[in-house]
């Protein structure tokens, strides 16, 4: 069975082309990039640190995440271009248990 992955990237909007070309090289598919909304500019950070969790605050202002669902012998490689290619952010990675495609019903590496 092969073992996939979910990698985020939290980068800036100037990054985010470069980091979609340099994985559409290797045939990444299904990148997604979602925009960060913010709760608003009046509530800090101190919210989430009372409720025990501490809250990641880039450097940057407008915050992008890029995901991409690969198998885990490609996480090097995708983790190499997102930092050639940006110089500030966070990457995330995280083990997927399964995936199911919803109109086929193919799961896994079929249904990525």
């Amino acid at each position: 069975m092969i073992v996939m992955i979910r990698i985020d990237a939290i980068v800036p909007q100037n990054d985010i082309r470069a980091i979609s070309n340099g994985l559409k090289v290797i045939h990444v598919g299904g990148i997604t990039i979602m925009k960060v909304r913010g709760r608003g500019k009046t509530i800090g950070p101190a919210l989430h640190a009372a409720k025990g969790t501490e809250t990641f605050i880039p450097e940057f202002t407008d915050k992008y995440i890029v995901t991409v669902i690969i198998e885990s012998k490609d996480e090097a490689e995708v983790v190499n271009i997102v930092r050639s290619n940006t110089k500030t952010g966070k990457i995330f990675i995280y083990p997927l248990s399964r995936a199911i495609d919803i109109a086929t019903g193919a799961e896994n590496e079929k249904a990525i």
